[in-house]
């Protein structure tokens, strides 16, 4: 079964064609950095009009990458949650005028959960039960999954998100946009030893994550605490920087982990782990993930580079499996920020 799948949950304008949930025939993203990078961030308005000028273009190269028509499409999924309910907006209305006019099945998937899928892309099933660890811009959830593909969520961030840090921790350094990858580049340089930022723990919510305080952290210990002289981040040397990124990326991966171990005591029955998210593609979060596994015992999947980021095959091949699980939407499929 050939499914067409379309994200457009922020700032990625996807399409992607997947058969049978795993194998990756077409996927083309066209990222928005270019339009958002002079405002440090995403853009609600200008992200959802670039979503409507782009889709065409994009859905057209990702039938043409696959050697394959509209005709030959047996079903259509789209990310129709969370998200910037204008970008969301353009992928549901592009899915169902395909559903519509082809006579095909019509697919909601969450945005989210579809992100646990990117690490099975190209890959076998693993054995089930699962652990799931979503880390991105919006998002910072811990889930348990159990086959064939049911998610139940254990933890989630009560402020910030993990990727939402990054790009915070990063302007503040004066590294630019966007954060995840300006942070990880300037770790490589520092000594994480420089500052002792906090791994905040919630006090009877074990499972969830708060970043605010780490961003806090990063302000008030480069930058100096109120009523004292406050340094601006052009004052910083290339070395400072690299220090700070190198200290505050150690505190954020550490606090993943430990949310991980909580759940793995949690669900001793887990036999995998799974891994999505912008910020899985992080270097020294990949590292200590394979650690993690490999010391726990679970099968690891984690995604490649390029599906790591928002990306249509991932939805295409969640929507594979909730359609034979759960069956189509209606056309009358909403859009939903949340």
């Amino acid at each position: 079964m050939k499914v067409l799948g379309f994200e457009s949950s922020c700032d990625e304008t996807a399409a992607a064609v997947v058969e049978d949930g795993h194998r990756v025939l077409a996927s083309v993203v066209q990222s928005q950095d270019e339009l958002h990078e002079t405002y440090g961030g995403v853009v609600p308005e200008i992200a959802g009009r670039a979503h409507a000028e782009r889709i065409g273009k994009i859905t057209d190269r990702a039938l043409a990458e696959a050697d394959t028509s509209f005709s030959k499409i047996d079903a259509v999924a789209v990310a129709h949650r969370p998200g910037l309910i204008g970008s969301v907006l353009v992928g549901v209305a592009a899915a169902k005028s395909v559903a519509w006019r082809l006579g095909i099945p019509l697919i909601g998937v969450h945005h989210v959960e579809a992100h646990l899928w990117s690490g099975l892309l190209e890959e076998s099933s693993p054995p089930w039960p699962a652990l799931g660890l979503v880390v991105s811009g919006g998002h910072s959830s811990l889930y348990r999954v159990d086959a064939p593909f049911r998610c139940t969520i254990l933890g989630r961030t009560i402020d910030d998100a993990v990727g939402e840090a990054y790009d915070k921790a990063a302007a503040l350094l004066g590294l630019g946009w966007p954060g995840g990858v300006r942070v990880d580049q300037a770790a490589q340089h520092g000594n994480d030893e420089s500052y002792q930022f906090p791994m905040p723990n919630l006090k009877g919510r074990p499972l969830d994550f708060s970043f605010s305080g780490l961003k806090t952290a990063v302000r008030y210990g480069v930058l100096g605490l109120p009523g004292t002289a406050i340094r601006e981040p052009d004052s910083l040397s290339d070395q400072e920087r690299s220090d700070a990124a190198a200290s505050f990326q150690k505190a954020a991966v550490r606090t993943l982990i430990r949310g991980l171990r909580r759940a793995r005591q949690e669900h001793p029955d887990a036999q995998s782990l799974l891994i999505g998210g912008g910020v899985s593609a992080n270097s020294r979060l990949r590292k200590e993930l394979e650690s993690f596994a490999i010391k726990e015992g679970l099968v690891l999947r984690i995604p490649p580079m390029q599906w790591c980021v928002d990306n249509a095959a991932m939805v295409a091949g969640l929507g594979w499996i909730r359609l034979q699980e759960e069956g189509p939407a209606s056309l009358s499929l909403a859009a939903s920020p949340r």
